[in-house]
């Protein structure tokens, strides 16, 4: 199992993406650390899934957004588990994909980049803070950050939630020029709109149908379509891989 006796933190786990991905790298041998901020009885399943999946689980609370709470987590983890092998920030700050009731940008406060900025690309410089003293100390580890098909396209324009994604992308590349001497790479995956999550709960069918048409492979993405390329930048296959952007929504964006 490409993943056995490796310890994998997956943020904002409890559901939808998250609690995909978390699944996928249980079947895989891993122990995942099921972190989440209130949605507990959600999580409890998740982490009882990724034991049926073939591995072992922790359901964690912490928000990411707070600095002593991801300090104090992290310090958990590796003081029961000895190490992290895997981070993979898929938190974000609660987000509807919504076309018709968006807001435009003339309607839009600072506040509202903020929040997305906070969820996003705060949350991830605190993760990959508090994680980079283990990893540094065995020279191995990796990390992805879920981002957005949105940077490179923005179809529906959701201003501020775009904004935060492309500033991680940013930060991520960055990042990664900084610590693939220390022997850990840093990866982004870039869903497009992906079905069903509590996000993409908003957006029409019509919608919906509109993106698919003019996707190449005619469909959406499922939480399990995005599981599967997080696992392969985690893996040895990607091994020579860092600094780069996936994307994963059947070719709706070519680059």
């Amino acid at each position: 199992m490409q993943f056995k006796d490796q310890v994998v933190l997956v943020t904002g786990a409890s559901r939808g993406i998250g609690a995909a991905i978390a699944r996928a790298f249980a079947a895989e041998g891993a122990f995942v650390v099921v972190n989440y901020l209130s949605h507990h009885t959600q999580a409890q399943a998740v982490e009882a899934g990724c034991r049926q999946a073939g591995g072992d689980a922790w359901a964690l609370a912490a928000d990411v957004r707070s600095k002593s709470a991801v300090d104090e987590m992290v310090q958990r983890v590796v003081a029961e588990l000895g190490r992290v092998d895997v981070l993979v920030n898929n938190a974000f700050a609660p987000y509807r994909f919504d076309p018709e009731q968006r807001q435009r940008f003339w309607e839009l406060g600072w506040g509202a980049y903020q929040a997305q900025i906070d969820g996003a690309v705060q949350s991830c410089f605190q993760m990959c803070q508090a994680v980079l003293p283990a990893m540094r100390q065995r020279l191995k580890g990796s990390i992805i950050n879920l981002v957005s098909d949105l940077v490179e396209q923005p179809v529906v324009p959701y201003h501020d939630y775009a904004t935060a994604k492309s500033a991680l992308v940013g930060f991520s590349r960055h990042l990664a020029a900084e610590l693939g001497p220390l022997g850990i790479r840093v990866n982004c995956v870039a869903p497009g709109l992906v079905v069903p999550t509590d996000s993409s709960r908003a957006t029409r069918e019509a919608v919906q149908s509109s993106i698919a048409a003019q996707t190449p492979l005619r469909r959406l993405a499922t939480p399990e379509d995005v599981a599967g390329p997080v696992l392969f930048l985690a893996s040895e296959w990607s091994s020579f891989i860092t600094g780069q952007t996936l994307l994963v929504d059947g070719g709706l964006v070519m680059r």
